[in-house]
C-alpha cells in the first residue's frame, strides 16, 4: 500500500510540528497509509505515539547527512515500507531524508517550508533544490516569496503549493478561563509565543513605558517560555512594572488564556505562519502587529486589527492606545477578525484541500 511520510526531526514544539501531527492524525484516521518520522526525545514524537499515530523515532542532528550508514538505511526503510510521498520539515530533513528518497525512487519528496527566512543561495542548496526536492509546501505567500528572494531560479514557482495553516472552530466551544477579568478594571494586553528573540516581546517592555505614560490603564499578561525569560524579569523589575506586567510561562491550552485578554499583541520579528493570531483572532480579539512576513495575509489592516512598523514604540503604543480608549472599536474589529478567520483558516476546509495536494498521484 503505498504511503505517505511525515518526516520532522527537531526536538522542540512550534507550528511545523502542530502541522505534521495535524495533518498526519488527519490522513491516519481517514485510513491512508501514514508513517511520522520524528525525534525519538521530541515532544512530536511523543504526541504522535499518543495519538496513536504510526510512528519511528530517529535521532539526528545538522551533520547526520554526513553519515552514509544512517542515509543508507533510511532508503532500505523507505523502500521497505512502499513510501510515495515523503514531506520534510528541516532543511537538516531535506539534507539527509531527501538524499535517501531520491536514492530510494520515491517520486514525490517536498518540502513543507513554515519560515519566511530567505534560503541562501548556496552551491549545497541549488543542488537540494535541483536534484532532490521536488516541490515545496509553503504556509503563506511571504513564505513562497522567501524560498525565492536570493535566487528567483531555486525551484520553479510552480512547483510551490501555497496552503495556510488552520485551526479547528470547533475548539472555540466551551472554553475556560484562565486569567480572572473585571469588567470595570485595566484593559488587559494579551502575547502568546517562546520566550526567544525571534519573538521579540522585550520590545514590549518599552511600549508598556510608553503607555503608562500616557496614562492608560492596562494589564500585560505574557504567555510563553525560553530564553528571553531572565532578561524580561530583570527588564520588568529595573522599571518598577511588577504589577503591571506578568509572565505566566508555559501555557498547556492556548485558547483559554487568549480569550482573557481584551487585545492581542504580537511584537515578532517575522512568523512563517502565525497560528497565535488566527486563535486570537478567532476569540474575536483584536490585534496589533507588526507589518511583516505573512501578518498582513492574516490581520486585515484597519479591520481586524493595527498593523505597525517593526519595532516602532510610538506606532505600536498608538494603536494600542486606540483600542483601549474605543471599546466599540475593539469590538468591530474582533467580529471581523472572527469572521475572517473562519472563512480562510478554518482547518476543517484545509485539512481536504492538504488531503487533495498529498494524495492525488497515490491511486
Amino acid at each position: 500500500m503505498s504511503t505517505i511520510c511525515f518526516f520532522n526531526t527537531t526536538k522542540a514544539w512550534g507550528g511545523g510540528e502542530k502541522w505534521h501531527l495535524d495533518v498526519s492524525h488527519y490522513l491516519h484516521e481517514k485510513g491512508y497509509s501514514v508513517l511520522l518520522v520524528a525525534h525519538t526525545q521530541g515532544v512530536l514524537y511523543q504526541k504522535a505515539s499518543e495519538a496513536k499515530i504510526p510512528c519511528l523515532g530517529i535521532r539526528a542532528t545538522n551533520l547526520s547527512f554526513l553519515n552514509i550508514f544512517k542515509t543508507y538505511r533510511l532508503k532500505k526503510w523507505f523502500k521497505r515500507k512502499e513510501i510515495k510521498v515523503l514531506v520534510m520539515n528541516l532543511s537538516r530533513d531535506v539534507k539527509l531524508a531527501g538524499r535517501a528518497a531520491r536514492r530510494a525512487g520515491i517520486p514525490r519528496i517536498i518540502y513543507r517550508r513554515g519560515s519566511d527566512i530567505p534560503i541562501r543561495n548556496t552551491v549545497l542548496n541549488r543542488f537540494l533544490f535541483k536534484h532532490i526536492v521536488h516541490e515545496v509546501l509553503a504556509n503563506s505567500r511571504a513564505t513562497r516569496e522567501s524560498v525565492l528572494q536570493n535566487n528567483a531560479e531555486l525551484i520553479e514557482r510552480s512547483n510551490i503549493k501555497i496552503i495556510y495553516n488552520g485551526l479547528y472552530m470547533n475548539d472555540l466551544n466551551n472554553i475556560k478561563s484562565s486569567i480572572t477579568t473585571s469588567k470595570d478594571g485595566p484593559v488587559k494586553l494579551i502575547t502568546l509565543g517562546r520566550l526567544e528573540a525571534q519573538k521579540n516581546q522585550i520590545f514590549l517592555i518599552d511600549v508598556a513605558r510608553e503607555l503608562l505614560k500616557r496614562k492608560c490603564r492596562f494589564e500585560l499578561h505574557i504567555g510563553g517560555e525560553g530564553r528571553l525569560r531572565i532578561a524580561l524579569e530583570q527588564a520588568i523589575r529595573d522599571h518598577d512594572l511588577e504589577d503591571i506586567i506578568f509572565l505566566h510561562g508555559f501555557i498547556e491550552e492556548p485558547l483559554p488564556f487568549l480569550s482573557q485578554g481584551d487585545i492581542f499583541v504580537l511584537p515578532s520579528l517575522w512568523e512563517g505562519f502565525g497560528y497565535v493570531l488566527i486563535e486570537a483572532a478567532s476569540l474575536e480579539k483584536p490585534i496589533v502587529a507588526f507589518d511583516t512576513s505573512s501578518n498582513p495575509e492574516i490581520v486585515p489592516e484597519g479591520r481586524a486589527g493595527f498593523l505597525t512598523p517593526v519595532n516602532d514604540i510610538k506606532a505600536f503604543a498608538d494603536a494600542i492606545e486606540n483600542l483601549i480608549r474605543d471599546p466599540e472599536l475593539r469590538s468591530r474589529f474582533g467580529r471581523f477578525g472572527k469572521e475572517y478567520a473562519a472563512e480562510h483558516f478554518d482547518l476543517k476546509k484545509n485539512l481536504l484541500e492538504i488531503e487533495t495536494y498529498l494524495t492525488h498521484e497515490l491511486g
